[in-house]
């Protein structure tokens, strides 16, 4: 009709609701046209596929919460990226230096670094005054590990070995649950090493899963053992039913050394397009940041906090001996007998130290 103004054409994409009212949107530009109508079709930038990858990752975990609130020398993550040139030198640019990506290898589409673990390796750091007999000053920097205590050490953690109830080494599980049982590979104090004046030595153990707290509680009861307060004993009463009083060692000397992938390598590793996913090539990156990061964290802080003297100190007030009248005397050492491995793990449950 004459003196009105045609209606707008339709949008091509309905309207959005801004504040003051609605606001027409394009998704695109639109076409060009030419002359003589047709259309010139707009070449669209070609889209990079992302591919599945894991991340070999280190970082000190002080002062922040992380991956299960512990450091790590070895972790390994997986996700898909772009593959674009200088990938870890332009991830590391943005990261503290105190977290690293040290090292990238392609793996499998389906590959998830969770559920295809078999086994962790940790390794737990402590001052050696830790192993003194209970007569001696709780910290006494002077102490020097000798040949015979650290042979006895290595003796009572060789008997975590194998498949045990760690139910007492854990929080809410109970004797008869299933996931309490638990398979431990190997586990053995390395010869000692100083720092800054102080005598250190470097627990290590490695097992198909591990329950919260679990290895500082295990590393809490060889101390009590070698120290003097708890008969060896208690090693095998503590994999029974009854509820033994197991003492739990700071957390500031755990750190993840290795996540395993064997039964991966085995299927993958040798198939002329993945890579075996071992790490040997940035060893020399591993243990340049623990040398770094990692291992001054701990001295520094166990210097400063003292939790390993602290935490000792606490040791007197724990009763040893509450089950040992039911089981016995108490007197004899540990049977260290079960070397079968637990059943499979189910994948991807919590794996919480």
């Amino acid at each position: 009709m004459a003196g009105k103004e045609a209606p707008p054409a339709p949008a091509a994409h309905p309207p959005r609701k801004a504040p003051g009212g609605w606001v027409w949107e394009e998704a695109q530009n639109p076409p060009k046209r030419l002359r003589g109508g047709e259309v010139e079709v707009q070449e669209q930038p070609r889209k990079l596929p992302k591919r599945k990858i894991v991340l070999l990752m280190a970082y000190s975990g002080k002062g922040y919460h992380g991956m299960q609130g512990v450091s790590a020398a070895g972790q390994v993550v997986s996700l898909k990226v772009w593959l674009i040139e200088d990938l870890l030198d332009k991830i590391n640019s943005h990261l503290p230096s105190h977290i690293r990506i040290l090292g990238l290898k392609r793996v499998t589409g389906g590959f998830n670094s969770k559920n295809k673990c078999d086994a962790r390796t940790y390794f737990y750091m402590l001052p050696t005054f830790a192993f003194a007999h209970k007569d001696r000053d709780v910290q006494d920097e002077t102490y020097r590990l000798s040949a015979e205590t650290l042979q006895q050490v290595n003796r009572l953690l060789a008997c975590y070995k194998g498949t045990h109830n760690f139910h007492n080494f854990t929080s809410q599980k109970g004797p008869h649950e299933p996931s309490a049982r638990r398979y431990v590979l190997e586990m053995y104090c390395e010869p000692p090493f100083e720092r800054e004046g102080l005598e250190f030595a470097v627990i290590k153990v490695k097992g198909q899963s591990f329950m919260m707290h679990q290895i500082r509680k295990m590393v809490g009861l060889v101390v009590a053992i070698v120290k003097g307060y708890a008969p060896e004993s208690v090693l095998e009463r503590s994999w029974g039913e009854e509820k033994v009083d197991v003492p739990k060692a700071p957390g500031l000397g755990l750190v993840l050394e290795r996540v395993h992938f064997e039964k991966y390598n085995q299927r993958f590793g040798g198939d002329g397009l993945h890579e075996p996913l071992d790490w040997a090539q940035e060893e020399a990156k591993v243990v340049a940041f623990k040398e770094q990061h990692i291992y001054p964290t701990i001295v520094s802080t166990e210097r400063r906090e003292r939790s390993m003297a602290q935490w000792l100190s606490t040791l007197p007030i724990h009763n040893f001996s509450a089950t040992a009248i039911a089981m016995g005397s108490g007197t004899q050492p540990p049977q260290c007998w079960d070397h079968r491995p637990a059943l499979p793990y189910p994948a991807g449950l919590p794996n919480i130290l």
